[in-house]
């Protein structure tokens, strides 16, 4: 059994999905879509960049979604891949919406004005400079939340934004709590990196960004999806367009609960694990937690056609 899964924020680069632009109809028909929805070019931010534009959030998520969904659709109209084998969708913050859409729970531009407005919210969020993140190396998710034991605070906010991977924990906060912390792993030899981010994501300083999302997601319609969705907040599967929305929401101030999320896939029967959308980082993730899995990265004409004989295996 297979699991298609969707990266989100930090996987973009300038210039993706160029190839398949060039050689398909319905993923120059997607960018189209995306820029009448948004009322600005995207497909020119993709494509030509400038990178430090393509980098602000509110661009990001909407451009990796139009990629990602350009993928599938290629995959599935031009290749005819049956994904009649591929038992849930999953995606990495952002990429939960690439889920739904691929599964057919979302329309395309629904998606893409909910991730544009979900992308300005939480960069509006924080004054700059107020928050930060960083990337825990190294260390399991146990032992690092042993330091948030041992340094509550009512008056600061410093929480793990993601459980990636055996060895990667992202942290968001303030800033000033985030460097204290990141101060005392250094003392026990624990190495962290500092992350270029917007603002601090996936922590209660997001909830701002929530509370105006909650309506927007409110009002789009969502159908049951053709796959079983692996929720970011829970780990666990859900089909209920209803349920969805509330993990929708929950998820902007919420652990990205990734580890627990492919662990519980491999659990149900996943032996195949299919990244689909620009960049490896998801691969990389599954690997590292993961043992005796396949991993496939899906961003060309040639990795779609290696998918195609490793699936007839």
């Amino acid at each position: 059994m297979s699991a298609l899964l969707f990266p989100g924020q930090g996987s973009q680069v300038v210039g993706m999905g160029l190839e398949l632009y060039k050689n398909f109809k319905i993923v120059k028909k997607i960018f189209s879509e995306a820029d009448q929805k948004l009322n600005f070019s995207l497909s020119k931010i993709i494509l030509e960049g400038p990178e430090d534009e393509l980098k602000l959030t509110k661009y990001t998520q909407p451009a990796i979604l139009t990629v990602s969904y350009s993928i599938f659709k290629v995959m599935k109209d031009e290749f005819d891949i049956d994904f009649k084998n591929f038992k849930y969708f999953s995606g990495h913050s952002l990429g939960e919406y690439s889920a739904l859409v691929c599964s057919e729970s979302l329309v395309f531009e629904d998606a893409i004005y909910l991730v544009y407005e979900r992308g300005k919210a939480m960069q509006n969020a924080v004054p700059v400079g107020k928050g930060s993140m960083i990337a825990i190396l190294g260390s399991k998710i146990n032992e690092i939340n042993k330091f948030f034991i041992d340094n509550k605070s009512e008056n600061s906010v410093c929480e793990i934004a993601n459980d990636n991977a055996d060895g990667q924990v992202i942290v968001s906060g303030d800033q000033e709590r985030i460097s204290s912390l990141q101060n005392e792993l250094r003392e026990n030899k624990i190495k962290t990196i500092p992350l270029k981010v917007s603002a601090p994501f996936h922590c209660s300083l997001m909830k701002p960004a929530a509370m105006i999302m909650k309506n927007k997601i409110d009002e789009t319609i969502f159908k049951t999806p053709k796959f079983e969705i692996v929720s970011n907040v829970n780990a666990l599967p859900e089909n209920n367009p209803s349920e969805i929305k509330k993990l929708l929401y929950k998820q902007i101030f919420s652990t990205v609960r990734w580890r627990e999320s492919l662990i519980n896939m491999s659990k149900n029967g996943i032996t195949n694990f299919v990244e689909i959308g620009p960049g490896k980082v998801l691969s990389g993730m599954v690997k590292r937690t993961l043992k005796g899995v396949n991993c496939f990265s899906i961003n060309s004409i040639a990795d779609i056609k290696t998918l195609i004989n490793e699936l007839k295996k």
